[in-house]
């Protein structure tokens, strides 16, 4: 602490100044609002007036040697031999152009208000959700608890191998079904492979014997009402009639596995990609949250009468994919 003199003629007596004035005093020295204003000044030139170097380098295009790499790569990648040098100069020379080009259009402002850049830009976004997602990993209980809650997504399909005798409704009219259980009652207690069922029923144009079929092909290649019978069914013999979108048909099964819930272990490399994107579903939608509570939204009354009498104009170049929940 500084000790003062009270006056020249009484210089040897002393007195302890405060602390408080002894900081008023230096903050009054017009030497510190120089320098602080000079300082401020500094900062805001530096930060509006890049120096020759900053400027210099926004106006370097520097290539790496991995970069180099990646143009050869590119170039094999579409079925050619290894470039030769003059084809990587000449590669350079595209993406060196192409590196000009965008800054230039940046620095026009050509990015501002293109759908198309906007929906890339957003996709990176996307994409960067997704690749910290991944860098997660779980543990092997993790995985277990999440594949407990998950389980029913994994579910594994009823499987049914079955034979069928096919009875056209163009062939036989609205007498089909009657034809069909006419057969039916011929060919009870024969074997499927048998001469006598040989020689029944119409030409199907698809299968006559079907392994491994799911209710869902089933139900694609029949209908749903087909598919949901076949797989009630009792196996070993013939029953029916069944009727299908094509008509109706005599059916052997020769086996169904019903539908199960895997083990674990059977679907553990499932269940990581499972617990990987929803982890990427979770990030992607508090991120979001997080970003939407930044912004206020301002749109106008939305009337479906607004919207009726809409064209297309001729050659419109639709810049915005939108879809409807």
């Amino acid at each position: 602490m500084e000790l003062f003199p009270i006056a020249p003629e009484a210089s040897h007596v002393w007195i302890r100044e405060s602390p408080m004035s002894g900081w008023r005093r230096v903050l009054r020295e017009p030497l510190l609002h120089f320098l602080v204003v000079g300082a401020v000044l500094f900062g805001a030139y530096h930060l509006l007036t890049p120096s020759q170097e900053e400027a210099a380098n926004k106006n370097q295009i520097v290539l790496t040697k991995d970069d180099l790499r990646q143009l050869a790569i590119s170039w094999l990648a579409q079925g050619r031999s290894s470039p030769t040098p003059e084809q990587i100069r000449s590669l350079v020379d595209q993406k060196v152009t192409q590196e000009i080009l965008f800054r230039e259009a940046v620095a026009l402002g050509l990015d501002r208000d293109d759908e198309v850049v906007k929906r890339r830009l957003a996709q990176k976004m996307d994409f960067l959700a997704s690749d910290v997602a991944s860098m997660q990993e779980p543990t092997d209980a993790d995985l277990k608890a999440w594949f407990e809650k998950n389980a029913e997504t994994f579910a594994l399909p009823a499987h049914a191998t079955f034979r069928h005798l096919y009875f056209s409704t163009d062939r036989h009219g609205k007498r089909t079904e009657e034809a069909a259980t006419a057969a039916l009652t011929a060919i009870v207690g024969k074997l499927p492979d048998s001469s006598e069922v040989a020689a029944v029923g119409d030409p199907f144009m698809f299968q006559n014997h079907y392994g491994d079929a799911t209710p869902d092909q089933m139900s694609k290649e029949f209908g749903p009402e087909f598919s949901k019978a076949l797989f009630q069914l009792p196996a070993g013999k013939w029953v029916g009639p069944v009727k299908s979108g094509y008509g109706w048909h005599l059916i052997w099964i020769d086996s169904i596995e019903p539908g199960r819930i895997p083990t674990y272990a059977e679907v553990m490399p499932n269940v990581k990609a499972g617990w990987v994107q929803d982890q990427y579903q979770e990030i992607k939608r508090t991120s979001l949250e997080e970003m939407r509570s930044r912004y206020s939204v301002i749109v106008p009354p939305i009337e479906a009468a607004d919207f009726q009498d809409l064209q297309v104009p001729p050659g419109y170049n639709l810049g915005l994919e939108v879809s409807a929940q």
